[in-house]
């Protein structure tokens, strides 16, 4: 098992849970996902801040940007500015009885449990 907090975001991955191993939450929520919900957020979410990363050298400090990228189940949405931004994400709901959820993390939180998402990740790929 796996489990890190900071403020204004949490993670956990525990492989004994089955079908939903893995947790990630903001101050005053969380959600349980999926092996897939998983396995399709993270290259999201890399994306995200790769074309950040991208525009990094364009950008102006005061300057604010945002990037969206939809790829089912997931919305994401990356704005901020060149050095900090906030992360929004909807998991939509495919079929009946399938959940939906709206996550959100505030600068700085959001780079945080980005870098310890691409960490467990990393250590299970």
């Amino acid at each position: 098992m796996i489990q890190k907090e900071g403020p204004g975001w949490q993670i956990a991955m525990d492989s004994s849970r089955g079908f939903f191993p893995f947790m990630i939450g903001g101050d005053d929520w969380a959600i349980e996902l999926t092996k897939n919900e998983w396995e399709t957020l993270i290259p999201l979410i890399d994306d995200l801040i790769s074309q950040h990363q991208q525009m990094q050298s364009v950008l102006m400090p005061e300057e604010m940007i945002a990037l969206e990228i939809e790829r089912k189940p997931w919305w994401g949405c990356l704005e901020g500015y060149k050095d900090s931004w906030s992360l929004q994400l909807i998991l939509y709901g495919q079929a009946n009885h399938e959940r939906g959820a709206e996550l959100f993390w505030p600068m700085p939180a959001a780079q945080k449990i980005t870098t310890e998402m691409r960490r467990i990740w990393d250590s299970f790929q």
